[in-house]
């Protein structure tokens, strides 16, 4: 099968598609023919030998991936059959032909929906359904400020807190972005590159601040962060674009508000041993069909829509990965697997 790879660390151009051997399915597991596939940072992070995939793990690019099920291992409980059109969320291979995949952790992909857009559903919207309900326990009516609003976690993000009958206000880097994020629902934004958000964050929230924040920033934002950040609030951390060294007096300020620090990011979890990722996992993905998924169906309301910036086929994998470090997307970037 063909497969997007590259053989040392470096600059997207190190990428290419290489033929490597179709996976076998082991017990329990489902064989993926992959239609589509979508970038995330981890896989430039990959790319540069920063973001090693977990010990197990296939290290083919691909943390996610969408199309139909082509075989069925030993011990698999019958909830799959041949040719069901499927999504998951994935700790590597997504980017290539084929995929195997634990029986559990596949969601269906709703009836009217194309691969291309369920591709842009399992790394970014499980993410943001985790952070928001298993981490930050999210409640109606609460503020969420959302860090990079425009990227798919966050234009997810926004929906999902929406769906959880809370405030979205956003961060990001331009017009363009902070348009695309009202149009998801925001209920504010603000351009992080001129103007202090958390000024903006507290003057919209009438000098309370915000009860969530969802981080994929880190450093450089921890005093803005903490000025905004209401009492008992979370602040969760899932990335750390910016770094992760911080100086200065973090902890007496978050003492001082009586708030938290939440750290999480599901592909860490693969490294567990396999009965508590299972399990974990497992229990996400239940969560998410059974309570966001329903709402990606036509005549659902509220209706959910994943959001796709752009498509490129897998031999111009490179290409995709220097739109991504451009830092332009709006929404997911997918990547179109060859037949």
């Amino acid at each position: 099968m063909l497969a997007a790879y590259f053989d040392c660390p470096g600059g997207p151009e190190n990428l290419y598609m290489k033929e490597v051997m179709k996976p076998n399915p082991g017990e329990g597991e489902v064989l993926v023919k992959v239609f589509a596939s979508a970038l995330n940072r981890g896989d430039l992070l990959q790319r540069t030998g920063n973001y090693p995939p977990p010990k197990g793990a296939s290290d083919i690019l691909g943390l996610e991936a969408a199309g139909s099920v082509a075989e069925l291992g030993p011990g698999c409980s019958g909830r799959w059959r041949i040719g069901d059109a499927v999504m998951a969320l994935l700790p590597g291979g997504g980017q290539a032909q084929y995929v195997t995949v634990p029986e559990g952790l596949l969601m269906p992909i709703p009836k009217d929906m194309t691969f291309i857009q369920a591709a842009a559903i399992p790394e970014a919207w499980l993410t943001a359904f985790q952070l928001l309900h298993f981490v930050g326990k999210v409640q109606e009516g609460e503020r969420v400020l959302i860090h990079a609003g425009a990227s798919g976690v966050g234009m997810a993000a926004i929906q999902l807190v929406r769906l959880a009958k809370a405030i979205p206000i956003v961060t990001a880097g331009t017009q363009e972005k902070l348009e695309a994020t009202a149009k998801a629902g925001a209920a504010a934004g603000f351009n992080y590159k001129n103007e202090d958000f958390s000024e903006k964050v507290l003057e919209f929230t009438q000098g309370s601040g915000v009860d969530i924040i969802l981080d994929c920033v880190g450093a450089s934002y921890w005093e803005k962060n903490l000025n905004c950040l209401s009492t008992d609030g979370r602040w969760i951390i899932y990335g750390l674009l910016s770094g992760g060294e911080v100086h200065g007096d973090l902890l007496a300020r978050l003492v001082s508000k009586r708030a938290s620090i939440h750290a999480s990011l599901l592909r860490t979890r693969d490294k567990e041993a396999s009965s508590v990722f299972l399990q974990y996992k497992e229990r996400l993905v239940r969560a998410f069909t059974e309570e966001v998924l329903p709402h990606f169906s036509e005549g659902a309301s509220p209706r959910l829509q994943p959001l796709v910036d752009s498509v490129h086929p897998l031999h111009a994998i490179a290409e995709a990965h220097r739109a991504m470090e451009e830092n332009k997307n709006i929404g997911k970037i997918v990547i179109e697997i060859p037949v």
